[in-house]
């Protein structure tokens, strides 16, 4: 009877939602129910993924301004800013190195029927299309482009669109450094203001997270209705066509996790890898059902204070920025696929072009926005840099979304790592809370 009373753990709340979803999911398509799911499950779904990015931008400018402006000295700004982007490659490169050695050992490619590969081809060409064009803007610029994007040209506006992140990151930053440079006497009441209005920011998020659950059984009921269409076969058949494929990049993934970050946890923090994992599920399973680093970032940021330990000051740094330039499991996933076509199309790639792999993978996931389906763009560009047919991209564009849900796991699991790791080292990390937990 106590044990009934007692309040279920938010991670279980998030487990059944997701459970419940997918068994509904496949029921609907069971039973023909897919006009109901689409037109009156699927929405609050969508709601949910909406008021998670609507708090998305408030939570970056308040939480980075607030911790930024609590600095005694700038100079412990750029120190962190260069440690932390400095790892975020370093886990980037480890990524796609680990995917390049997976793929390389299972060679997917080999076994994919050219048949299907052609019915892939036509069914997507639309999609494919989109996405080359999208890329193509994206290698037209400047190579310095990136740094041109990082500086918005009106706030506003960069505030209106979450792929502008880094935008908002920089805006924010700007802000909170011209706040320490200033006499304290003028920025107190403005410091105040934004510590409280980061408390506000944090109770919406509590109150957006009540929501959860059920956002992600329609969030999941909904993808098993878009996958499977009219045809439950059809979805069955492609599956099983794409096995290899989709195992490859999960082995790759679940080596990331389970190995690469368990070291740099072990050897690098003073946690325990079982203590941190038991911490962060919670923002893993919404990570998996949102597939949005920057949807789960609210939660991401209350975690890693109130459940690692970890301060406001590092925190409310590190974490908005890997959301942005920190995509290891995206990274991973683009390496994979590469191979995967190069082989479906009888290409055999040397040492010179896979590192070319790594390279521009690590260099695309920088630039690569923090919502569902951008690392599809992002391996355009990967495939042309090695001379891989873009129109390849359609023969794993219908697993594309639940490998998304998984590699977001992965990102937003890496951040978490990069975040104890720097306050670790910047004796920013209160060991006891994560021990209480």
């Amino acid at each position: 009877m106590n044990m009934l009373k007692k309040k279920l753990a938010f991670h279980w709340k998030i487990l059944i939602g997701m459970a419940l979803g997918v068994l509904f999911g496949l029921l609907t398509v069971y039973f023909q129910w897919n006009e109901f799911t689409l037109f009156y499950i699927k929405p609050w779904g969508t709601v949910f993924i909406n008021l998670l990015k609507l708090i998305a931008v408030p939570l970056i400018i308040v939480s980075l301004i607030d911790g930024v402006s609590n600095l005694k000295d700038v100079s412990n700004l750029s120190r962190i800013g260069l440690k932390t982007i400095s790892l975020y490659i370093l886990t980037t490169i480890i990524a796609v190195s680990v995917g390049l050695m997976v793929v390389n050992l299972t060679r997917p490619g080999k076994v994919f029927p050219q048949e299907k590969a052609i019915e892939f081809q036509q069914k997507f060409a639309e999609s494919v299309k989109a996405n080359e064009s999208s890329a193509q803007q994206m290698q037209d610029a400047t190579p310095l482009q990136f740094i041109v994007d990082i500086v918005p040209s009106n706030i506003v506006d960069s505030m209106s669109d979450n792929a502008n992140m880094l935008q908002v990151i920089f805006f924010s930053l700007l802000f909170g450094v011209a706040m320490v440079l200033l006499p304290k006497r003028q920025t107190k009441s403005l410091k105040k203001f934004f510590n409280s209005l980061n408390f506000v920011v944090l109770k919406m998020i509590d109150l957006i997270m009540l929501t959860a659950p059920y956002g992600v059984f329609a969030l999941l009921a909904g993808l098993i209705v878009d996958m499977a269409g009219d045809n439950p076969a059809d979805s069955i058949s492609l599956f099983a066509a794409l096995g290899l494929y989709s195992l490859t990049v999960i082995i790759g993934l679940l080596i990331i996790i389970f190995v690469v970050y368990p070291i740099i946890i072990r050897f690098f923090s003073p946690l325990r890898y079982a203590k941190f994992m038991r911490a962060i599920v919670p923002v893993q399973l919404l990570a998996f059902s949102t597939s949005s680093s920057a949807a789960t970032l609210p939660l991401t940021m209350e975690t890693a204070e109130e459940k690692l330990g970890i301060s406001n000051e590092t925190a409310s740094f590190v974490l908005p920025l890997g959301a942005t330039i920190n995509m290891d499991g995206t990274s991973l996933y683009q390496a994979v696929a590469a191979m995967f076509l190069a082989q479906v199309y009888g290409m055999e790639l040397g040492l010179s072009a896979q590192l070319t792999i790594v390279l521009t993978a690590t260099l695309a996931s920088i630039g690569s926005a923090a919502v569902p389906g951008a690392g599809m763009v992002m391996l355009v560009i990967v495939l042309s840099s090695v001379g891989i047919p873009t129109e390849g991209i359609a023969l794993i564009f219908a697993v594309d979304r639940p490998l998304d849900m998984l590699r977001t796991v992965v990102n937003v699991t890496g951040d978490l790592t990069i975040t104890t790791l720097v306050a670790s080292g910047e004796n920013q990390l209160d060991f006891s809370v994560a021990n209480r937990n």
